[in-house]
């Protein structure tokens, strides 16, 4: 059985091992070795790892202390985001070569919407190619992408021959390879929903697909009708090209657990000051305050409040902070605290529908 068309030309471009690589080009000391971008060696988490350093286990959220036990060599090199930015501008105006339909999800990775494009080109495998070679051309660095009929698949897709590689998934070919795809893969799949799924005998997309809309509904609510509708290559989320922000925060992992809730208002008076600056700077302002407090045993709480007027300055939402912090009694060391603005100001999106046209991934 194969999809039945018209179907979008979706590209997914992911940087490799962005910020690793980003720091070994500027550095020529650095390449060929592994390093991992983060916080010290002592505290702090690995933020991104060259492929050096991911031969060794070492990956990105992974703890300082626990990379280095992985990798004695390790390199430790402190996130310099400014330049992260300026080399993601760069790689942005090659996107924008080809198509005004490019949807940032972070620094390092976009989707394209290539199905009718600047270029006039048939081809979405022949775009990728292009795309990648003019980013290696312009910054010196290497991408990966996945080429497919919607988002989910081209994400999926770009992951399959990194580094420096890419794969299409032509539209005869997107049933076959969803129902051999893991479980874990599907977007909304976390480890609860897995261990869920896995109870139920349902362990890659073939075994998703067995499964009725009604009976996927009642056992995973609001979900159910995404699984059963991405398992049969069906997506219809498209390529935004004004991505909308839902969240402004800023965090701060200490050299030193602290314990005093009185320090750790301190800490947070600081945090704070850096989030109304990027508050301001992104002209954003929300009404749900969150404050994030991951203890040294790694464990996580988090500690919200909504209220119904928009915050942006520190002398509005702090009295906020010290609330939630005083709510309940704090009985371990902390090594981590954050503050976030979520629920922001933003006009509701306008959505308009796009062209789907048949087009040949490749030649």
């Amino acid at each position: 059985m194969e999809l039945q068309g018209p179907f979008k030309k979706i590209i997914h471009v992911d940087m490799d091992a962005f910020y690793a690589s980003v720091e070994q080009l500027d550095d020529e000391s650095l390449r060929g070795k592994p390093i991992a971008v983060g916080g010290s060696e002592q505290r702090g988490v690995v933020a991104a790892a060259s492929y050096e350093a991911r031969k060794f286990g070492v990956r990105s959220a992974m703890s300082s202390v626990l990379a280095k036990k992985k990798c004695a060599e390790l390199i430790f090199v402190k996130p310099r985001f400014e330049r992260y930015k300026e080399v993601s501008q760069q790689i942005r105006a090659v996107f924008l070569e080809y198509s005004d339909l490019v949807e940032p999800l972070s620094l390092d990775e976009a989707f394209i919407d290539v199905t009718v494009n600047k270029k006039n080109m048939e081809s979405a495998n022949d775009i990728a190619k292009e795309i990648r070679a003019k980013i290696f051309e312009r910054t010196g660095l290497t991408a990966s992408a996945g080429i497919s009929i919607n988002k989910f698949t081209a994400k999926i897709a770009s992951d399959i021959n990194k580094p420096n590689g890419q794969k299409t998934i032509h539209p005869s070919q997107v049933l076959d390879f969803l129902e051999k795809l893991p479980i874990r893969k599907f977007f909304g799949v976390g480890e609860a929903t897995a261990k869920k799924m896995n109870a139920w005998g349902i362990f890659n997309g073939r075994d998703l697909k067995q499964h009725t809309l009604p009976f996927l509904n009642q056992n995973f609510g609001k979900s159910g009708a995404h699984f059963y509708n991405i398992v049969r290559g069906i997506q219809h989320s498209t390529v935004k090209p004004d991505r909308v922000r839902k969240s402004v925060g800023a965090e701060r992992t200490f050299e030193q657990n602290i314990t005093s809730e009185s320090f750790m208002l301190e800490k947070l008076n600081d945090i704070g000051i850096e989030l109304e600056k990027r508050l301001i700077k992104s002209k954003n302002k929300g009404k749900t305050v969150t404050v994030k407090i991951k203890f040294s045993d790694f464990t996580t709480q988090t500690r919200s409040k909504t209220v119904n007027h928009f915050l942006q300055l520190k002398a509005d939402f702090f009295p906020i902070i010290e609330e939630l912090l005083y709510q309940e009694e704090i009985k371990k060391s902390v090594r981590l605290l954050g503050i976030t603005i979520s629920n922001l100001d933003h006009e509701e999106e306008q959505q308009s529908e796009s062209i789907q046209l048949k087009f040949a991934f490749y030649r």
